[in-house]
């Protein structure tokens, strides 16, 4: 499966070909039964459930994929055949500054700033304040400085949404640098 081709004889030149390919990442957003968006995976991970027919192809790129015996459209959304129950337990997932940021929307929660994100428990971990979802936000430096290891009523400092775990779509987006247009009908909640 290595060459890729455009559908149309007509169509993008290599180097189009090779930007979109890098626009796509090479990631596929992976649906459940029901629709809901479960994972992201690679396109050979993708290609290989298609084949052994365990999902299903919802949406494809506009080029394909090319083998010594096959042809197959490039995934960009799959769906499994059937119904995979999936943990709910999104306050048990890993905290990482990515996913952290992510579920902030990238701005601090201080003061709205985009530039130099850190990470700042509410209630420092100097005063027993826990590593948990629901005591940690995205801070600029600055903010975070500021705060310090005062508790957010000593400084005046609280963050502008309480926070809170994270709904399962903040993973994919932290599995894919950009989203691909085809994965936000998918994502929207």
């Amino acid at each position: 499966m290595a060459l890729t081709t455009p559908i149309d004889p007509a169509g993008p030149t290599p180097q189009d070909e090779h930007q979109r390919r890098g626009r796509e990442g090479g990631r596929v957003l992976v649906l459940n039964a029901t629709y809901e968006p479960i994972n992201v995976c690679t396109v050979r991970r993708a290609v290989v459930l298609l084949l052994k027919e365990k999902a299903e192809m919802i949406e494809a790129a506009d080029w394909r994929l090319h083998s010594a015996t096959t042809t197959l459209d490039r995934p960009l959304v799959i769906r499994l055949v059937s119904y995979v129950r999936v943990p709910r337990d999104s306050h048990r997932r890993k905290i990482t500054r990515r996913a952290v940021f992510a579920r902030d929307d990238w701005t601090c929660q201080y003061c709205g700033s985009r530039a130099n994100l850190t990470v700042d428990h509410v209630v420092p971990r100097s005063k027993g304040g826990p590593s948990t979802w629901e005591n940690i936000v995205a801070s600029c430096a600055p903010c975070n400085r500021r705060k310090g290891d005062m508790l957010p009523r000593q400084i005046g400092m609280h963050p502008v949404r309480p926070p809170r775990a994270p709904s399962p779509t903040v993973f994919i987006r932290v599995a894919s640098p950009t989203i691909p247009a085809a994965w936000r009908a998918y994502l929207a909640a």
